[in-house]
């Protein structure tokens, strides 16, 4: 019964997430090529605070636990777990202070309005899978970017996104070589829960009445072995990972 109502729902929810593309790919547009980078950002997060909005018609809901105090005067490294499309929003929007800025694939650079329009110009980063030297020079890009202009990288190690939502291992040179190249930055692990619901019937049609969650972890600094440290990061993201099949 719950399926065969997600139908409807999902019709309905897809007609609004496709007109908030829609709308706001001219108003980013403006922003960024009349006013710069501050409104441009602004615009990208009201818009992904939209795209939230449009997942209650489907019975959504988010908690963001964030209790600690993350600074706005350095860089932060977000780490995070990986379970459908639907984690991307709420952290542009809670994390907005942080100027996140993602490392995608390139597909993602083409085609879809607002979003591609927002990875090209927004300071993240596309990647070729197919071609390990290009993405790791990109992600080295990012790195040296967030650390000269005190943003936010957001970066899911475990490369592709879990259907089931059980975490999958951490692929740890992309973190790696942004820690490097990011020696200030702040480390910022999040877990994430029953995002993959949201795509438990496959493309079509979405899940309904999920809670989404994401717990922040304590920062942690960039200190001592790098490979010990990263062990750490895994260790506290996955700690939080309670709703998988």
């Amino acid at each position: 019964m719950q399926k065969l109502l997600a139908y409807p729902l999902s019709v309905l929810y897809l007609f609004f997430f496709g007109l908030c593309l829609l709308v706001f790919h001219p108003i980013q547009w403006l922003c960024f090529n009349l006013f710069g980078y501050g409104p441009h950002r602004a615009s990208v997060a009201v818009l992904n605070l939209f795209l939230m909005r449009c997942t209650h018609i489907l019975g959504t809901r988010y908690t963001f636990n964030n209790t600690h105090q993350i600074p706005t005067d350095r860089p932060t490294i977000m780490v995070l777990n990986h379970q459908s499309m639907h984690d991307i929003p709420p952290v542009i929007w809670y994390m907005r202070k942080q100027h996140p800025k993602f490392v995608s694939k390139k597909e993602l650079g083409k085609g879809i309005p607002s979003v591609s329009y927002n990875l090209r110009h927004g300071g993240s980063v596309l990647i070729d899978r197919k071609d390990s030297k290009q993405a790791l020079g990109e992600i080295i890009k990012l790195g040296k970017y967030i650390e000269t202009y005190q943003r936010g990288a957001v970066i899911f190690p475990e490369g592709t996104r879990s259907r089931t939502g059980h975490p999958k291992p951490f692929k740890t040179t992309g973190l790696k070589l942004l820690m490097r190249n990011a020696p200030s930055a702040l480390i910022i692990p999040i877990s994430i829960n029953n995002s993959w619901k949201m795509l438990r019937y496959g493309k079509f049609p979405n899940g309904i009445g999920n809670h989404i969650t994401f717990d922040v972890h304590a920062p942690m600094e960039i200190t001592g072995n790098l490979d010990e440290l990263l062990t750490k990061i895994e260790q506290k993201v996955v700690s939080g990972i309670t709703s998988f099949k």
